[in-house]
Order: C-alpha cells, then structure tokens, then sequence
C-alpha cells in the first residue's frame, strides 16, 4: 500500500507544471533576506546567458561576483551579511564585527567581514576576507539563517582587531544577552594555541572568573579595605539618606556608593528599583557611584582615583 503511494506521489510531481523560473527565484530570496548566489540560480535550471538576460533586465542586482539582490538593489543588513558569506563560498563563515553586529554586540563593521577556510582565497571589492586553518564544525553556527561564527569564536577573533575596552564591552554585552559560555570560550582558547588575541582573551578569562563575595559584609570589607589601601577616609556604611539605606556615605561631600554584586543585582526588577533610588538620591543632592565586585577586585586603583576626585570636587 506504502508503495502504491508514493509512485502515485511521484507521478503527480512528474504532471506538475514546473514552477516559472522567476517563481523560483523570488521564493528562493525570500528564504535568504532578499540575495541569491550565482550557483544556485544554475541549481534552479538558468544557464549563464539567462542571468545575464536578467541582469540586464534589472531583475538582478549584483552585489558581490556571483551574488546577487533579487527584484531592487535595496537590501537589509541581514541580507548584505549573507550576500557576503554566499560570495566566499562553501564553509565560510560571518565573523569578526560583521558577527558581532549579527550577535547584537554593539559593534558596527565598515564593511561585511567573513572567514574562509584555508588559505588562496581571492579577495573582493567591498569585504574584508579573513582565512583560517583552524575553523571548526564547532566554531560555526546559524543565526536568522546566516552562517556565522559562534559568539566565543567572535569574542577570540575581535580579541586580535579590537581594543581593550571594546572587547570588554562586547564581552559584558554577551553576557548581559546570555549568550556567552565560558566553558566554551575554554575550548576556543585551548584549540586556538599560538593566535594573537590569546593574551587579552585570557584576561578576559580570569577577570570573568572571579568569585562572588559569599555575603554583602564581604563586600563592604573590601570596599573599606580599599578606601584604608587607597588613604581615602572611611565612609559611613548602611545609613539612611532621603529615606534610602545606603552602602556608604561621606555626609559632608554628599557622596553615595552603592557596592553592587551580582548576586544582589541580578533580576530586571532590582535594576529598576536602584535606578529609581539613584535618581531619589541625586534629586535630594547627592552623587551617587555604583561599584560592582568584579571591578573592585580588577580595578581598585581606577576606583580609588575616581572618588578621590568625587571628595575633593565635594569639598569645593
């Protein structure tokens, strides 16, 4: 019986009229945010002189060599990021800050970069072309039906291209978005011996790693420990001001801290509840600086110089 259905299923295919070629195409765009590539137009039955005839026609935009707009020349930016991955051919991959922008990490390219697989690839106008020996299965993965590097993978390649603070920031936005595994990020280290962007990938590492303070009087004592360290006077802690228990306090400069762990901070709820006793405190005349534990640990030189200056400013 199985059989006898699907011959009856072949042979209705086989008296289907085949779809208009300009049918096929505009379905076919549209499963790829507007852009087809040469060799799968010649997949759909078109030989050379009838993209040609279409191009002339205005029905095709060439966008990269062998990449092509379907219908106009306007494209999203989805559709420029996956014109540049189908213009370097199989295995290629969005990465770098193309990736980043693909991943919503606040980084914005001049123009699409993409990673080929091995080396000899011939560059094109309007990309730049990154070659890898050491992509992966692993290192690639999809994103609204683009072929992109993983967010680890573009956390290593934008550690080689970008500044410190960048990466940090793209960093902090990945893990803002729950996008990032550090076990993951890992493996990428560990397969990946000898690149350039190790040393201030594994900065990022460490400084990712550190430990939550087991209790919020854990955290005071290091804020305290760094205001002794620093020749900073000591401020009041957990004391009321305009109706609000703060962290600490130095009444005559009017200055607040708020000491912020992430394991005190870590729903949406909380975030707007601080925001809401921040604006309080600043409309009553205080200034109010927020000092995470991460940064305390990483940056307490940075932190000392800032409200070193903030007392001083507060005297005035």
């Amino acid at each position: 019986m199985a059989d006898v259905a699907a011959d009856t299923h072949h042979m209705v295919e086989k008296l289907r009229p085949p779809r208009p070629p300009d049918r096929a195409i505009a379905e076919l765009a549209a499963t790829q945010h507007g852009v087809v590539a040469s060799g799968q137009l010649l997949e759909l039955g078109l030989s050379a002189p009838s993209v040609g005839s279409r191009i002339a026609a205005g029905r095709l935009h060439p966008i990269h060599r062998g990449v092509y707009a379907v219908g106009h020349p306007v494209i999203s930016h989805r559709g420029r990021s996956l014109a540049a991955v189908l213009a370097g051919g199989d295995g290629t991959l969005l990465s770098h800050r193309s990736a980043a922008a693909l991943w919503d990490l606040r980084v914005w390219p001049e123009i699409p970069e993409i990673t080929v697989p091995g080396h000899g690839w011939r560059p094109q106008p309007g990309l730049r072309v990154h070659s890898s020996r050491t992509l992966e299965p692993v290192d690639a993965t999809l994103r609204d039906g683009i072929p992109v590097t993983t967010v680890e993978r573009t956390i290593l390649d934008l550690a080689e291209l970008v500044d410190t603070r960048t990466l940090h920031r793209v960093f902090e936005e990945a893990e803002r978005l729950r996008l990032v595994d550090m076990q993951a990020i890992g493996r990428v280290y560990e397969r990946n011996r000898g690149r350039h962007g190790l040393r201030p990938l594994r900065h990022l590492i460490t400084s990712s790693r550190l430990p939550e303070p087991a209790a919020r009087s854990e955290l005071e004592r290091r804020f305290l420990d760094l205001c002794d360290e620093a020749g900073l006077p000591r401020p009041a802690v957990n004391v009321l001001v305009a109706g609000f228990e703060v962290d600490a306090l130095w009444p005559a400069e009017r200055l607040v801290v708020e000491l912020d762990g992430h394991e005190f901070h870590r729903t949406r709820a909380a975030f707007e509840r601080d925001r809401a006793r921040d604006a309080a405190l600043a409309v009553a005349g205080y200034t109010v600086v927020r000092v995470t534990y991460r940064r305390l640990l990483a940056e307490p030189a940075q932190i000392a110089g800032e409200l070193r200056t903030l007392l001083l400013r507060g005297r005035n």
